[in-house]
């Protein structure tokens, strides 16, 4: 429907574009050639011609349309604020009114001198500061969209490769920078109003998911920020539990009755940040808490964190101690009464703790191949994995065919249904996908795996499961700065990790 309508809308719009073009002396098919018509108005308005070029730099040519037709309205003498914004949030209203008003007439180049002296214009202070107000407010709204965009560590899943407080820029051009599904947003906020709350985009017009060209395809091991899959509905009460989890605890009935639920489109999904451990058509496994990798050892994070189980005397461990190595307790575990700490803490850091005087013993926790948990994906009764024993799975693959059965159905539903948008349904033994009877799917997207530095203390696709490639938002370069909330004074920056590139 929405196809419709826009097709509608953009046929009118270049139908008042034909009219003014006549009235300017030109061809109005001259109006509907793309290029050869920006190439038109570059004459019109006195513009260089050879400017067309830059239509061709993704985002640069954004502003170069817009610069050529902003100009050509203004030739018609539609030089106020209200007929500018006019011309470009209404233009299927405006330019076939203007096209058929006998007063609207072609005045000359409007970056000519002459005609600057022969139709003066001076803008009010209200009108210089409103123009340059939206003129940076689309610019960082397009550079944040498609170019590089600011992003904040908030928790310690990739401890200690990024930690809580580093700042990161994000580039949306390694991947392709995705066309957003909600265009209708308010600046600068991703899902929820600053101060009042409250959604920060309409759905009024979503579109499907379609991703510019980039730089590179994602490679094994890369840090990715991508929508978190399982935001697709939240919550509200409490989002840091996915909603998936509640009702696994309570019953969707009993979840939708006692919280507000509510849902999110692809990219207003919150953002997460992890490493990208598999990519489309590798084998997953983890072996008593090891990666394997298509057979293979996988890629160990130079500062990977795990959790240990810290023995010591009847002292304990100093507060100190932990302020000053940053170390990460987990308080639901730890007896300092008893003497036991459990810390999430790298294999260096475990030497270290070791070798203290007050220290008896240090054993890292590896959850057993036979100690279910009910947090592991794919949450079946057939699948008895957790966070350090699960697999080997096939991470999809766009053009893949998976056969479907019982082993495979539970890995794989989630990705048919949610993400590429099909009914499936089991009647009997047998199942139908779209109503159609199946024993196989053909996968429409790529799909990748994402796991934390961070092992034991990370919500990753052990608990979700795949990410589809229309969830994938960049790819993490360097911390421009870092912001240690203990700190004190000059302190509270981290340094030596400003700049620092992220492997």
């Amino acid at each position: 429907m929405w196809y419709i309508i826009f097709g509608v809308l953009t046929v009118v719009s270049l139908y008042g574009l034909w009219l003014l073009f006549r009235k300017a002396g030109k061809q109005g098919w001259e109006a509907i050639v793309p290029f050869y018509r920006e190439y038109v108005m570059a004459q019109l308005v006195g513009r260089p011609t050879w400017w067309i070029v830059w239509l061709f730099v993704p985002i640069v040519n954004i502003f170069i349309f817009y610069g050529f037709y902003l100009d050509f309205v203004k030739a018609f003498g539609k030089r106020r604020f209200w007929e500018n914004a006019a011309a470009v949030v209404f233009p299927f209203v405006v330019l076939p009114m203007w096209g058929r008003d006998p007063n609207v007439k072609y005045l000359g180049q409007t970056n000519s001198e002459e005609f600057k002296k022969k139709y003066p214009y001076k803008k009010s202070v209200a009108r210089e500061w409103a123009d340059a107000i939206i003129f940076a407010t689309v610019a960082a709204s397009l550079i944040r969209g498609f170019i590089l965009e600011a992003y904040m560590i908030p928790t310690g899943s990739m401890e200690r490769t990024l930690l809580v407080g580093d700042f990161l820029f994000v580039s949306k051009l390694n991947y392709g920078p995705r066309i957003p599904n909600t265009p209708l947003a308010f600046p600068f906020a991703h899902h929820t109003m600053p101060v009042t709350g409250g959604k920060a985009y309409s759905e009024l017009i979503q579109l499907p998911y379609k991703r510019l060209p980039g730089f590179q395809e994602i490679k094994r091991n890369d840090v990715v920020v991508f929508n978190f899959p399982a935001g697709d509905t939240v919550v509200k009460e409490n989002e840091a539990i996915t909603y998936y989890d509640y009702v696994r605890g309570l019953g969707k009935e009993a979840v939708h009755a006692q919280f507000t639920v509510i849902t999110r489109p692809v990219d207003k999904r919150e953002n997460y940040i992890k490493r990208c451990v598999g990519i489309p058509g590798d084998v997953i496994q983890m072996e008593g808490a090891k990666l394997i990798v298509n057979g293979q050892p996988g890629f160990v994070p130079p500062e990977m964190q795990a959790s240990y189980i810290v023995y010591t005397d009847p002292y304990g461990l100093s507060t100190d101690i932990f302020k000053k190595y940053r170390f990460e307790m987990d308080s639901m575990s730890t007896d300092p009464a008893n003497g036991i700490y459990v810390l999430y803490i790298t294999a260096e850091e475990a030497a270290l703790v070791k070798s203290w005087s007050n220290v008896k013993q240090v054993v890292e926790i590896v959850q057993q191949a036979d100690e279910v948990r009910g947090d592991t994906y794919p949450h079946h009764k057939d699948f008895a994995w957790n966070f350090d024993n699960f697999g080997p799975m096939t991470v999809p693959a766009k053009g893949w065919t998976v056969a479907l059965d019982s082993t495979t159905l539970p890995v794989y539903a989630r990705a048919i249904t949610v993400y590429e948008g099909n009914t499936l349904e089991k009647r009997g033994d047998e199942i139908f996908i779209n109503n159609q009877k199946a024993d196989s799917y053909t996968f429409k997207m790529n799909y990748y795996w994402m796991m934390g530095d961070n092992r034991h203390n990370s919500l990753d696709s052990r608990n979700w499961g795949f990410v589809p490639e229309d969830h994938i938002v960049g790819k993490a370069l360097f911390t421009w700065m870092s912001w240690d909330k203990d700190g004190s004074f000059l302190t509270k920056i981290r340094w030596n990790r400003i700049f620092k590139g992220i492997n």
